[in-house]
């Protein structure tokens, strides 16, 4: 299974804080011990005997600045990495590593690695808020205590051998193109939907115009690559905490996501423009929002929407007929939020993630812009890049 990564870049004056994450971090660990665990694929299950997270120092010979912005090609930051990607399903490997990259000016990044088996993006989240207060000492009155009482509302039976099309080493065919999504973009997007919305007190959120927009950007790649028309299967990753009922705690930790699915015709797909593409999009997240509701009522209903739509999903990616775009939106978890002592991040990031057609979308530092991470093919690359669409913010 892929793992999701977010070094956190910073400049710093004070390498005493820095020197104190070691330390930290096996305080925080204990309150997040599956975090510390082994995954045993067999059964299905976290191995929580202490065995322990990864911790890694590097120094790197260059200045912080290299290595990150617009400039920077995202395969770089996987050098910053504690492990390779794609490392997560054998009993040996860590559940969690953390790198900690010194870099010549003073500068540092924290990288993480985790298995997306067992922790998804807001998990990560979690666990970076609660380290983060320990490390700068921090005892305000609202305490980050997490929960893992998910395995009681779903246990791991009949899952069957999920293939997540993953592997442990690099992959070349695949690269990755960031695209910025500034405040006057995200306002002109809404602007050509704000028809829409005229008896709505609240304008189209900013993950929704960018979904809808990159999703006709690269139905219209498909379309010139092939010159023709495919059928699509757009898939929206949904955080399923605080909608289930009873809800979920906020900081319940797991891999407790479920998926909206809008799947378009061939036919269908020529015709959907970004306008028809927003209420489309919106439809479909509100759907799996309020199906929500349904996971804890029986577990045959929490199978369904937890299990069967995703592998469903994934079998059909299969088909080299369908064309399917999978996003997630990481831009809700607090990462640039975080101060480990030494002040919150000048930048976060996702690095080079070997999946094909996954966006993962990421709030900018000032929160009123938008990061869009596009994995695509070698081959596929090319043709995104010269979209007249993207060029424009990109050039």
């Amino acid at each position: 299974m892929a793992r999701p990564l977010m070094p956190r870049a910073r400049l710093v004056d004070n390498i005493g804080n820095v020197n104190n994450l070691e330390k930290s971090l096996a305080q925080i660990l204990p309150q997040f011990y599956p975090f510390a665990g082994r995954y045993i694929k067999k059964n299905h299950v976290v191995d929580c005997r202490d065995q322990g997270a990864e911790y890694i120092e590097a120094k790197v010979d260059c200045d912080l600045v290299d290595v990150i912005g617009s400039g920077v090609q995202p395969v770089v930051l996987n050098d910053l990495l504690p492990v390779e990607v794609g490392a997560a399903d054998e009993a040996t490997d860590p559940v969690m590593s953390i790198q900690m990259n010194k870099f010549k000016c003073g500068g540092v990044t924290v990288a993480a690695a985790i298995s997306h088996r067992i922790i998804d993006a807001s998990s990560l989240g979690i666990f970076f808020s609660a380290w983060a207060k320990v490390s700068r000492g921090d005892n305000s009155i609202e305490p980050i205590i997490p929960n893992f009482d998910s395995p009681l509302y779903f246990p791991g039976e009949n899952l069957g051998g999920l293939d997540f099309g993953t592997i442990r080493t690099r992959d070349p065919t695949l690269v990755t193109k960031r695209i910025l999504f500034d405040r006057k973009v995200i306002a002109n997007l809404r602007a050509r939907v704000n028809h829409l919305y005229e008896r709505s007190d609240r304008p189209a959120s900013r993950v929704l115009v960018v979904s809808s927009f990159l999703s006709e950007a690269l139905m219209r790649c498909d379309r010139v690559k092939l010159g023709k028309s495919r059928a699509c299967l757009i898939a929206q990753a949904v955080n399923i905490r605080e909608r289930t009922v009873p809800p979920l705690s906020k900081y319940s930790c797991g891999n407790l996501v479920s998926l909206g699915l809008l799947e378009c015709r061939a036919e269908e797909t020529e015709s959907l423009d970004f306008e028809h593409l927003v209420p489309l999009l919106s439809n479909v997240t509100k759907k799996a929002v309020l199906d929500c509701s349904k996971i804890l009522s029986n577990g045959k209903d929490g199978h369904k929407i937890l299990v069967d739509v995703f592998a469903g999903a994934t079998e059909k990616s299969h088909d080299e007929n369908l064309n399917c775009l999978w996003f997630t939106d990481w831009s809700k978890f607090g990462f640039y939020d975080n101060d480990f002592g030494f002040g919150k991040p000048i930048w976060t990031s996702v690095a080079n993630i070997p999946i094909k057609n996954l966006i993962i979308i990421l709030n900018t530092k000032e929160n009123d812009g938008i990061e869009a991470w596009v994995h695509l093919h070698e081959k596929d690359m090319p043709y995104f890049e010269q979209d007249e669409e993207i060029k424009k913010l990109t050039t």
